[in-house]
């Protein structure tokens, strides 16, 4: 664990953030963010695909005012993290076996970090897979949130009815490290109905971090990458659900996750909560404040509950 860039000037969070790079199983290196301890806990917030540890920055303060502090990840392929070699503006991944291998670097120092426990798992998106795998795996966490989990990938009927030939023939013919059909290099995004959010200040807050910062800007995934994705969200809903307390939040205006294998999820995890957020998009912890404060206080008075109830039960 060594020390690494924290670009302090776009983060828009609590003084005192510091950044470490970790190395995982397969000597990439991979960057982590953490924002001062809170005596009540520690989120150990799991972003989503394109997304870097400084996005969260606005979130660690709404969090730092609830008593949490909050840790992200850049995942590999993404933010300052090692990316690949072909091609660095693709998001790519040959399984998500190697996000496995980031999160394995992230649990060998999370002692030595000194963050505050009870620890929570927050899973934003792709990182809703990566999350829901590790409490699979044994992530010490007492309770898990999820902010529009990608367990299934919304397509075009047309892409549906073709993905599985696309699929099969890209690795023979030497495709699969080529951009995803209707994806391509990262580009700046224009609010007027953009997909992820309602509110333009946060719009703003996005872009103008990836402006100020090319080296953050990541394009569309790999088909292999895809494929990845569909594996790995296929089998994850085979498997029963993990004996943890959950709260889920999924807005209404949803356009890039599947919203019924979050639904059908939540429906088979006992004890779970599903929020539906009425007109949130897909970046639902980006939204304005009067959508984004109500939704840090049911984290935060979910986690009181949890905490409580432990507590109690021994």
């Amino acid at each position: 664990m060594e020390p690494a860039p924290f670009l302090e000037d776009i983060a828009d969070g609590p003084e005192g953030a510091k950044a470490y790079w970790l190395r995982a199983k397969d000597s990439t290196r991979v960057r982590v963010g953490v924002w001062p301890a809170g005596p009540k806990g520690t989120i150990l917030m799991f972003p989503g695909r394109t997304e870097y540890i400084e996005k969260y920055g606005r979130l660690a303060r709404d969090l730092a005012g609830h008593g949490y502090g909050l840790l992200a990840m850049d995942w590999r392929g993404q933010g300052l993290s090692d990316r690949p070699a072909h091609r660095r503006d693709m998001g790519h991944v040959v399984s998500f076996d190697e996000y496995r291998e980031d999160v394995d670097a992230l649990r060998a120092v999370l002692d030595r970090l000194d963050l505050p426990k009870p620890w929570f798992l927050l899973g934003h998106s792709m990182g809703g897979a990566i999350g829901l795998r590790a409490i699979y795996d044994g992530l010490p966490v007492s309770g898990v949130i999820f902010s529009v989990p990608i367990w299934g990938i919304r397509m075009s009927g047309f892409l549906k009815a073709i993905s599985g030939m696309v699929m099969g023939l890209s690795k023979p013919l030497g495709l699969d490290k080529n951009f995803a059909p209707t994806t391509g290099p990262a580009a700046p995004m224009e609010y007027n109905d953009n997909p992820l959010t309602n509110d333009r200040d946060m719009f703003n807050y996005m872009e103008g971090q990836v402006a100020a910062h090319p080296e953050l800007a990541l394009g569309g995934p790999s088909i292999r990458w895809v494929n990845a994705a569909l594996e790995e969200t296929a089998a994850l809903m085979e498997l029963d659900p993990p004996d943890l307390p959950m709260l889920v939040f999924l807005g209404s205006d949803e356009r890039i996750v599947e919203p019924p294998a979050i639904h059908a999820r939540a429906a088979s995890w006992p004890g779970s909560k599903l929020h539906q957020i009425d007109g949130g998009r897909h970046e639902i912890l980006m939204e304005g404040d009067a959508m984004r404060s109500p939704l840090v206080q049911m984290i935060a008075d979910w986690c009181a509950e949890v905490i409580t109830v432990q507590r109690k039960t021994g």
